[in-house]
């Protein structure tokens, strides 16, 4: 009997959605190595690849069986996915074009490195980014769930790199929300860089969610990462409408340019480029690149979150080399706490470096840092990470529907 790869849910599902993998018609105890191909939407390759040994069936089930080596080990059902590494260095898998999936080559091949052999069988999984039913409009783009609304309203901002990226928005919206993907800066007809910006623009998008018939008042959440985390925490404190909002490896100074609102204006937090380090491959290690914002000069640039009426929720990576996140955490539960502010909650992930993405996501080691313009490394652990990223999607979406008045039997039990 051939070899045959078996896939549920089979041809597709959302990118956040385990997909179990199987292998049937094996000869038993056959050593066999699994390969997990995709391209991102410029031609780059993303690989991943392990080996395993069929059970006295001649199955191979990897919910059951531990991978014995390569890109990962032990049982890990979706590990050749979060485990992809890009062919070509400072590559980091960034999905733009959320109505397009990505998809996903599996192959079975007889053997084990370093010389696997022939081709046993091949499937192709696309992985979907608009779930069914998930409606969008353009100004950022606002994402709505299929089912009947309102909805909680959520503003979701992304970092550095610039445009409109909507593919975690668009997840999230088929958990329940409304979700509006928001662009800053390098898109249409805003400003090209981040020297200088407004936070009545933001405002705009959040008036925009606490007017719209399809958004559930009296408030909405914010959910940031990185320079999108930091303006997040910026929009707490000197915007109104805001419930609930999740920080994922923000900062608690302004940081890249100045923030103007209503006559007031933080200033960018102190940088001393001869605090980088360079690691043995040659990438820059920024991680004490930023002045603290608790000395001198550079306290003009604190965020006062002391203003802010909402509810927080950080979450951390404890190997963040983009910059100090488990320290801007902690020094922002101090100030609001400090002034009479309800306590945030901190959740850290030991291993997990800075861009905790969506489930299966691949972790971004390295890659070229708009502001400092080098490569620069983000820290992590693949599986540590990885498993971080199951844990935070859970947690982000629990928090949102316990503070937004969403529906948490919307949240699926196995992420």
């Amino acid at each position: 009997m051939a070899a045959t790869l078996i896939l549920e849910p089979a041809g597709r599902c959302c990118w956040d959605e385990l997909v179990r993998i199987a292998v049937r018609g094996l000869v038993p105890e056959q050593p066999v190595t699994l390969r997990a191909s995709l391209c991102d939407e410029k031609g780059a390759l993303f690989q991943a690849h392990a080996r395993y040994r069929a059970d006295a069936r001649g199955e191979l089930d990897l919910e059951r069986a531990p991978a014995l080596g390569c890109s990962f080990a032990g049982l890990e059902p979706m590990g050749l996915l979060w485990a992809s590494e890009p062919e070509k260095p400072l590559l980091r898998l960034v999905k733009r074009d959320v109505r397009t999936p990505l998809a996903v080559e599996l192959e079975v091949l007889d053997g084990h490195d370093p010389e696997p052999g022939r081709l046993l069988c091949r499937a192709r999984h696309k992985r979907d980014f608009l779930p069914p039913g998930v409606a969008g409009r353009v100004r950022g783009t606002l994402f709505l769930s299929p089912e009947p609304g309102p909805f909680p309203g959520i503003v979701d901002i992304l970092g550095t790199g610039g445009g409109l990226l909507e593919y975690r928005a668009s997840l999230l919206a088929g958990k329940g929300f409304a979700v509006m993907a928001l662009a800053y800066y390098n898109y249409e007809d805003l400003p090209k860089t981040m020297d200088i910006l407004h936070l009545e623009y933001f405002e705009e998008a959040v008036n925009y969610l606490l007017s719209h018939p399809e958004v559930k008042g009296p408030g909405v959440g914010l959910l940031g990462i990185s320079k999108g985390g930091e303006l997040c925490l910026s929009m707490a404190s000197f915007l109104k409408g805001i419930t609930a909002a999740v920080i994922i490896n923000g900062s608690v100074a302004n940081v890249g340019g100045t923030l103007h609102y209503k006559g007031e204006s933080l200033p960018p937090v102190g940088v001393n480029r001869n605090r980088i380090k360079v690691t043995k491959d040659g990438y820059a290690d920024i991680v004490d690149i930023l002045n603290s914002p608790l000395e001198g000069p550079d306290q003009k640039s604190f965020i006062p979150v002391e203003r802010a009426e909402s509810t927080f929720l950080f979450l951390v990576g404890q190997d963040d080399h983009n910059w100090k996140s488990e320290f801007y955490a902690n020094e922002a539960c101090k100030r609001l706490q400090a002034h009479g502010r309800r306590k945030p909650q901190i959740i850290c992930y030991a291993g997990a470096g800075h861009y905790i993405e969506p489930p299966y996501f691949p972790l971004c080691r390295a890659s070229l840092h708009v502001l400092v313009g080098s490569p620069v490394i983000f820290g992590g652990e693949p599986r540590a990470h990885a498993m971080a990223q199951v844990d935070a999607w859970k947690q982000l979406q629990t928090f949102f529907h316990k503070h937004l008045g969403g529906q948490e039997g919307r949240i699926p039990a196995k992420l």
